[in-house]
């Protein structure tokens, strides 16, 4: 805040699974759920956390902030609360230290904000100059510490269960959804809270697109099926994909696999601090591209990890983000919108003073 001279930082948070939580549980350990939150940080004093009013004592007893204000703005209209002491923005931003006088105002989640609750933030503060400061605080979590580094570990472990599980459920005849519930339920039984992204076990033509959600199609002999796994630990990620084999669903499969998985191999023995990031994305798209694969590689292909499951900094090829020590990196080199089908082979890496380190160590050819 200091460096951006910021009076005030405003870090709104929702529960959508994939990016929602992630300011409130970096910044206060608080896991959102059903209401939105939003933390209040001044340069000077305490933090406050705003919610609504069924959040209060949630709040209190699950997030790191004992200043906690039920927001009339995040109240639903038809509900009453008569017993919950309700304050308006206004009362509340009044109320804060400091705040009614905020120059510069700095704003964490304002693509996920609602334009109502925006003009009241506005409207509480009509002098302030309000600043994007979503990818500074991105930024500053790009870097683990030690504490999250184990975290995140233990993230993969519950990651490699899944996986193992649902490579175990896999068979002709067994729905997706099936599978995907052997998945979850090995997942949370190993200490997953949720997941980043939902689980994904797609088969045959369902395995084309980027994104698929289990469904109740029954795996077919000599079938490809993609399973993409996203466990949430503690708030932090990990992510993990693979593809299974059924009996034998051709040569083109089998190449496509075999070119991913070299791939992939050849671009995390890329990786060390100091590096752009593109640059390593480029040894795997390189390799795919010289297969004669590349139209298929349709993303950036290295993500960072965290409070949010690919959050940035985003390594594609227009980034000319640098990795760091102590980052944690996604590989996930991808092939969707073929004609056979579609596959990711995605890993996770510490990056260390010297490389990466591995965080799951899952076979990458599996035959059913």
């Amino acid at each position: 805040m200091a460096a951006r001279d910021l009076d005030f930082l405003v870090a709104y948070a929702d529960d959508r699974a994939s990016f929602g939580p992630a300011h409130a549980r970096w910044l206060a350990d608080f896991p959102v759920h059903f209401e939105p939150a939003c933390i209040l940080i001044s340069r000077q004093g305490e933090p406050v956390m705003l919610v609504g009013p069924e959040s209060d004592q949630y709040a209190l007893v699950a997030g790191r902030i004992p200043d906690v204000r039920v927001l009339r703005e995040l109240t639903h209209p038809d509900e009453d609360y008569p017993y919950a002491r309700i304050q308006s923005l206004a009362e509340a931003m009044a109320d804060i230290g400091g705040a009614s006088a905020a120059r510069r105002v700095g704003l964490g989640g304002r693509g996920l904000i609602g334009a109502d609750l925006m003009a009241a933030f506005k409207a509480a503060l009509p002098a302030a100059e309000w600043v994007d400061v979503e990818n500074a605080l991105c930024d500053l979590r790009a870097q683990k510490s030690p504490a999250e580094l184990a975290v995140i570990r233990y993230a993969y472990k519950i990651a490699e269960v899944g996986v193992n599980a649902g490579v175990d459920a896999v068979g002709a005849g067994i729905t997706e959804r099936e599978v995907a519930a052997e998945i979850e339920a090995s997942m949370r039984r190993a200490g997953a809270e949720g997941t980043g992204i939902d689980t994904i076990v797609a088969s045959g033509p369902n395995s084309r697109p980027i994104l698929a959600r289990s469904t109740f199609r029954r795996i077919q002999p000599n079938d490809l099926v993609l399973l993409t796994v996203a466990p949430r630990y503690q708030g932090y990620h990990a992510a993990i994909g693979r593809v299974a084999l059924v009996g034998n669903p051709g040569p083109e499969v089998r190449r496509a696999l075999a070119t991913a998985i070299r791939a992939q191999r050849a671009a995390s023995e890329a990786l060390r601090p100091g590096r752009e990031g593109r640059q390593v994305e480029a040894v795997g798209r390189g390799i795919v591209d010289d297969a004669g694969l590349g139209q298929y590689f349709l993303y950036s292909g290295l993500h960072s990890v965290g409070v949010i499951e690919f959050e940035p900094p985003i390594f594609g090829p227009s980034s000319p983000a640098t990795l760091r020590e102590n980052m944690v990196i996604s590989i996930d080199i991808p092939m969707f919108n073929t004609p056979w089908g579609g596959l990711r082979i995605e890993d996770g890496y510490a990056i260390t003073a010297t490389g990466a380190e591995p965080l799951n160590r899952t076979p990458y050819e599996i035959q059913k």
